[in-house]
C-alpha cells in the first residue's frame, strides 16, 4: 500500500498542493491589500493548511476547543514534531491567531510573502534591536481576540522527545499578562520526520490536544518560570509514553 499512497501524493496531492499554495499565496496578497487584513490573515491559511492535510488521506483530532474564548487572545505554545505540524494547528485550533516564526521562512516562496501580507511575526534574533522590534509587533498582535502560536523549542524535534523551551513566549505573557496554553500535537512525527530521508509523507493519524489556559499568577521571573515549568510538564504528559520525558512528573 505504501508504494500507492507515494503515486498518489506524487501525480495527484502534490500538483493540487502547489496550486492551492499559489492561490492561497495570491488571495492572502490581494486580500489584505484590499479588504479585512484580519479576516484575509487567517482564513486562506487555515482553509490551504486543512486542505493539505485531507488531500493527503491523514485522519485528524482534535480535543479541547471549548477550552478557548473566542474573544479572549491567548499565547498558544506547541511541542514540535514536524513540518506538518503547521498545518494541524492552522487548520484545525479554529481560533484566529499570528505565528512567531523563523525569519528565514520569508523566502520560502509563495508562503513567505503570503505570511508576512498577513502580519505574521518574523523573529529576528541577529541584534538586540531586531529582538525588540519582534516583541514589538508581538504586542501589536495580541489584541480583540487574535492570539499567537509559538514552538518555544525553537526548532523541530530529532526523536519526537520534547526538548527544552525557550523564554520568548512567556516573557511576552508575563508583559501582557496573558494566559498561556498548551497544545500537544501526536502524529506528526510519524507522518513526517524531520529526519526522514525522502520529501513523501506517511499516512498516520494526528492528533492536536488544546489544554486548559494557564492564567498569569504574578509578574517577574517567578511567573515566567511558573508558567514554562507547568506548560512543558502539560504537553509532556500528553505526549505517548514512548515520547515522554521521564524526569518530568
Amino acid at each position: 500500500m505504501k508504494i500507492f499512497y507515494r503515486i498518489y501524493q506524487l501525480c495527484i496531492a502534490a500538483p493540487l498542493i502547489v496550486g492551492a499554495t499559489i492561490l492561497t499565496s495570491v488571495a492572502t496578497c490581494i486580500g489584505t491589500l484590499l479588504g479585512d487584513a484580519n479576516f484575509w490573515g487567517y482564513y486562506p491559511g487555515k482553509w490551504w493548511s486543512a486542505f493539505i492535510c485531507h488531500i493527503l488521506l491523514i485522519p485528524i483530532h482534535v480535543e479541547g476547543r471549548e477550552n478557548l474564548e473566542p474573544t479572549t487572545s491567548y499565547i498558544f505554545v506547541v511541542n514540535h514534531q514536524s513540518a506538518m505540524d503547521v498545518f494541524l494547528v492552522c487548520g484545525f485550533i479554529h481560533h484566529n491567531f499570528k505565528w512567531m516564526m523563523k525569519k528565514e521562512l520569508r523566502k520560502v516562496p509563495f508562503v513567505g510573502i503570503a505570511c508576512e501580507k498577513a502580519h505574521h511575526i518574523f523573529v529576528d534574533r541577529s541584534t538586540p534591536g531586531k529582538v525588540k522590534e519582534t516583541i514589538h509587533a508581538a504586542r501589536q498582535t495580541l489584541c480583540d481576540g487574535t492570539s499567537l502560536v509559538v514552538f518555544p523549542e525553537g526548532s523541530r524535534t530529532f526523536t519526537g522527545h520534547l526538548r527544552p523551551f525557550k523564554k520568548g513566549a512567556y516573557l511576552l505573557a508575563d508583559e501582557l499578562q496573558l494566559p498561556i496554553v498548551p497544545i500537544t500535537v501526536n502524529g506528526p512525527f510519524e507522518v513526517l520526520p524531520r529526519t526522514g530521508k525522502n520529501y513523501f509523507v506517511n499516512r498516520h493519524p494526528m492528533t492536536m490536544t488544546i489544554h486548559r489556559p494557564i492564567f498569569p499568577q504574578s509578574e517577574g521571573n517567578t511567573n515566567i518560570k511558573l508558567l514554562m515549568q507547568q506548560s512543558y510538564n502539560i504537553i509532556n504528559n500528553g505526549l505517548p509514553e514512548k515520547f515522554r520525558n521521564p524526569e518530568v512528573n
